[in-house]
This record gives C-alpha cells, sequence and structure tokens, in this order.
C-alpha cells in the first residue's frame, strides 16, 4: 500500500508539473538503493523519473552533480523537473541499453576507450570546484568493514579469532595507504558496465554518480575494468591502462609515478572496491531482501582472491579466505538458496 501511494502521489505531481495527463509512466528499473525508474512518454518523447523516497534518498547530491557533470561536457542525464522536497525528478532519457547488454571482445576496447575519455574530462575538474566529499580513511575503511561485518560473519557464520581481526585490519590499513598516495580527483564510484548507457549523441550515457567524492585516481578505472558483472583478461586490463596512461601523458598531466606503481595501485583499489562490493551484495540479501546480487559474488570473490595472492602485503587476507574455505561455504550457502 505504501509503495502505491507513492505511485499516486508521484502521478499526481507529473500531472502538475507536465500541465497535463496525457502520458505514460511505467517501471523502467530499480536498483540497489532505495530509488525506483520509470519511463515517462509524453508527446513520443521519452524521459526518466526518479522516485527517490525522501526519508530515505536525497537528490540533492544527484543534481548539483548532474549540473557540473553538463558543465564539464560529460554526458550526464538533463534535469527538466524536480522535487526535491518529494523526492521527484523528471530527467533525459539515454535508453534501455547499457554497456553490459552490449560488451563483447569485439566491441570491447570501443566503448571503453569512450567510457575513459569521459573520466579524463572527470580527472580534470578543478578540485576546487568540487563540492563533494572526500574520500577519506574513515570511509574507506567502512567500506570495508562491510566486507567482514555482512558477508563473513553474518551471510557465512565465519567467526574470526582475534589474530585474523587484526590480520584483516592490517590489510585495510594497507588498502588505505595506497588510495590516499594517489592523485585525488573526481571518482563517479560507480562507473561499470551497468551505469554506462549506450547513447548514439555522445556515448556513453552517464548514471548513478549521486554517491561521488574526491578520490584516488585509479578507483573509477578499478569499476570499469574489474567490473563486478563482466570479467576480462588481466593482459587485456592493463594494456587498457597503459594506454589510459599515454591520454593523460598527451593530456599534458604531470605524472609523479611510474607504470608499475600505477598498476600496484590500481590491484590494491580493485581489492578495497570488491571488499565492498561482496559486503554490500550480501547486505542487499540479509537485510534489504534482494537476492539479485549475490550470483556476483563469486566473480568478485575471484578478483580480490587473486589480487591478495600477488602482494605479501595482501596475503593475509587470502590466507584467512582460504583457511574458512570462504569459496566453498558460499557455493555450498548458494546452492541451499530456492529463490534466486
Amino acid at each position: 500500500m505504501a509503495t502505491d501511494k507513492r505511485k499516486q502521489q508521484l502521478m499526481e505531481w507529473l500531472q502538475a508539473v507536465l500541465g497535463t495527463s496525457d502520458f505514460s509512466c511505467e517501471p523502467a528499473s530499480m536498483d540497489a538503493s532505495f530509488r525506483r525508474y520509470f519511463r515517462l512518454t509524453l508527446n513520443e518523447q521519452s524521459y526518466i523519473v526518479m522516485d527517490a523516497p525522501p526519508d530515505k534518498e536525497d537528490c540533492r547530491p544527484f543534481v548539483s552533480i548532474a549540473t557540473l557533470l553538463l558543465t564539464y561536457g560529460i554526458n550526464a542525464p538533463r534535469v527538466f523537473h524536480q522535487s526535491i522536497e518529494l523526492g521527484f525528478l523528471v530527467l533525459s532519457d539515454f535508453g534501455h541499453v547499457s554497456y553490459l547488454d552490449k560488451l563483447t571482445d569485439r566491441t570491447a576496447s570501443k566503448y571503453y576507450d569512450d567510457a575513459v575519455n569521459e573520466l579524463h574530462k572527470m580527472h580534470q575538474i578543478p578540485l576546487a570546484n568540487l563540492d563533494i566529499p572526500t574520500y577519506d580513511a574513515a570511509l574507506l575503511k567502512q567500506e570495508m568493514n562491510l566486507f567482514g561485518d555482512w558477508f563473513l560473519v553474518k551471510l557465512l557464520g565465519v567467526e574470526l579469532s582475534g589474530d585474523e581481526r587484526e590480520s584483516l585490519m592490517s590489510v585495510h590499513t594497507a588498502l588505505v595507504q595506497s588510495a590516499l598516495q594517489q592523485p585525488q580527483v573526481f571518482v563517479h564510484r560507480d562507473y561499470h558496465s551497468r551505469n554506462l548507457m549506450l547513447s548514439e549523441a555522445i556515448n556513453p550515457g552517464v548514471i548513478d554518480f549521486q554517491d561521488a567524492v574526491i578520490g584516488p585516481l585509479t578507483y573509477d578505472l578499478a569499476s570499469l575494468y574489474r567490473d563486478c558483472y563482466i570479467e576480462w583478461p588481466d593482459q587485456q586490463v592493463y594494456k587498457w591502462l597503459d594506454v589510459f596512461l599515454q591520454q593523460r601523458q598527451e593530456r599534458g598531466c604531470d605524472e609523479g609515478f611510474d607504470t608499475s606503481c600505477f598498476y600496484q595501485w590500481f590491484d590494491w583499489m580493485g581489492a578495497q572496491r570488491h571488499m565492498k562490493a561482496v559486503g554490500i551484495f550480501s547486505r542487499l540479501l540479509l537485510r534489504d531482501n534482494k537476492a539479485g546480487y549475490l550470483k556476483d559474488i563469486p566473480r568478485t570473490l575471484e578478483y580480490l582472491m587473486a589480487v591478495c595472492l600477488r602482494y605479501d602485503a595482501l596475503k593475509p587476507l587470502a590466507n584467512l579466505l582460504l583457511r574458512h574455505d570462504v569459496s566453498v561455504k558460499f557455493d555450498q550457502y548458494l546452492k541451499g538458496q530456492t529463490d534466486l
């Protein structure tokens, strides 16, 4: 009933701001937050309507960051109508097709080149022009804690010893230090194949940027190339990173690091992000009754394990996961789920 009332409120607001009831408004998608999206059709034109309950979500960061990105030539949605108080926005529509729908061995380099061009634009936004939070040590650690709290303990029932908790914290500390050492730039924070829409005008259409922060150079690259929803061979990933670095040099960036340092930053940033992602996927099931992301945990765990085995400072986490047979436990958990 609450959802029905919310939809009724949305329809009444749309009639008021559009000045007509001659439109259709059908479900378009939901995401991992409390937001819902509808596709509005009016006079043969299509728009996206965001429904963000104001007691759970705040539309202001989305509106502010969309305006900022558009100012710097990034293909973000335009906001045509808004009610911050009600939590409703009418946005431009980038269509139905995401990168994830069309990425193949044949298309990947072209699509990723377009995506990285947009990243370069974001990275060149002066930090003084950014009124967004900083990805500080507290936030980085808070995100990694999701892995232990929601995945290891609450989902799998793993009991960590005091020594294991200390080992886990040592890995957290190393990953935080690595993140803070990097050049700090605008970070989209969810720059992956589900949030990049294929666009005929300027590709890609960039969405879901409301949680943007000032943070590490490699963060969005890790989201893009070590995507939780699609996997590419490491050899290809590092080739793409080489192109990224070459393009930065061509844009006049004065780099204070070498390629091997950059690779490590990228690998370690991915480890931090993948711990966060596995924790969030677990929380979505246990707290929000959303099971759809569980199928993406094995791929994300494989990324994490591969990186942790590669670097001595991160091996304590790999050893912990192996000692507790975490992959086996999760496979057994999946087999016990009947509603995935």
